[in-house]
């Protein structure tokens, strides 16, 4: 099958043939329809956080389920599916309390020691990212890392859900447990950050706040609910604009997610007396944030939080946010930028981080 396999850190995707063995077990092959180009993938291919080479990224795929294994409970064969990066065993003490996104043991959705790899170039392995591997016309998975959902989605919005939908939206709803009433900034505006500025305004805040750079996303936002916009370029003074929107001393919640220290650090400076920063963007290994834990978190009763897949429980969620965009209620359509060819993978990426889109989805024939 064609990958878009990644030979080393700071390299392009390069198309190439590789195998892919038949599911054992409690596997699923997927014919993959569309992937999502996601800032993570992209984090991965810039910055060395000791992810092994070769390896195939992407990690918002949709698609049809083609074979199963013989231990497949849940997924048969034609069933629309979609990836998702919480990998759960099911029966440890962190998913029976209904947190599988803390799962103890998600290595048990991987092939063990004495298995042949999933995917392989020449007999030897490549590297499956986070077990779904979607840049490629087809993935292997364990069953517990997808979810079916209705085969009225199209597959371009779809795939969305698995990772930029879940990941914004469920800080907000999931992780932060925003209310109604509450006041929220989102610092960075992408396909993540609409997500935290529509998960809020599902929840009912009452004023959201979008912080960027990008003028078009800016006037994005506001489609996905942010009452507030903020371009750093155009005002003296972040902090005291925020706190000049709310009346008050800052906001209830921040949600950093471009992975910045300046924008890590000025999320917990625009907090309100009791609020929460949450850091979902990737800040590169070795980086470390400034502030004073008497002065910034102690007297003003705050806390900074790390968010990894917005706290999401995927066999509940992802159907949830699916039947909310039926509904007319979840904007999944204006998320997605442009669709392009497998073949365009590195081109998408540079447009990408050009910053004037939201998301680019690779569809497949």
């Amino acid at each position: 099958m064609k990958a878009a396999v990644l030979n080393g850190v700071g390299e392009d995707f390069v198309i190439e043939d590789i195998d892919i063995a038949d599911p054992i077990g409690r596997e699923v092959l997927i014919d993959v329809k569309a992937c999502g180009l996601c800032h993570s993938d992209a984090h991965i291919r810039t910055h060395d956080f000791g992810f092994p080479m070769p390896t195939v990224l992407g990690h918002e795929l949709a698609g049809v389920v083609t074979k199963v294994g013989p231990d497949v409970k849940e997924i048969e064969v034609g069933d629309h599916v979609v990836g998702c990066l919480v990998s759960f065993c099911g029966h440890c003490r962190k998913c029976a309390a209904g947190k599988p996104y803390q799962c103890e043991h998600p290595e048990e959705t991987r092939r063990g020691e004495g298995d042949a790899p999933r995917l392989s170039r020449g007999g030897e392995p490549v590297t499956q990212f986070s077990e779904l591997s979607g840049f490629a016309e087809q993935a292997l998975v364990h069953e517990n890392c997808v979810v079916r959902v209705t085969k009225d989605i199209p597959f371009e919005k779809a795939c969305l859900l698995g990772c930029g939908v879940v990941t914004g939206a469920g800080a907000a709803i999931n992780t932060a447990g925003v209310r109604v009433g509450d006041t929220v900034a989102v610092i960075g505006c992408g396909g993540v950050g609409l997500n935290a500025v529509q998960g809020a305004r599902l929840a009912g805040a009452h004023k959201i706040i979008a912080i960027d750079l990008q003028p078009d996303k800016l006037e994005l936002a506001k489609t996905f609910g942010a009452t507030h916009t903020i371009n750093p370029t155009e005002v003296d003074d972040v902090v005291a604009r925020v706190r000049e929107i709310t009346e008050s001393s800052g906001v209830d919640h921040a949600f950093e997610v471009i992975g910045l220290k300046p924008t890590a650090e000025q999320a917990i400076q625009i907090l309100g007396v009791g609020g929460g920063a949450y850091q979902i963007g990737m800040i590169p290994i070795g980086k470390q944030l400034e502030f004073d834990p008497f002065q910034d978190i102690l007297m003003q009763q705050r806390k900074y939080q790390g968010v990894v897949m917005g706290s999401t429980n995927s066999k509940r969620d992802i159907p949830l946010y699916a039947d909310l965009y039926q509904q007319g209620r979840f904007n999944l359509d204006d998320l997605v930028s442009k669709t392009i060819r497998l073949e365009d993978i590195n081109e998408g990426y540079a447009e990408l981080e050009g910053g004037k889109i939201a998301r680019s989805v690779i569809v497949f024939d």
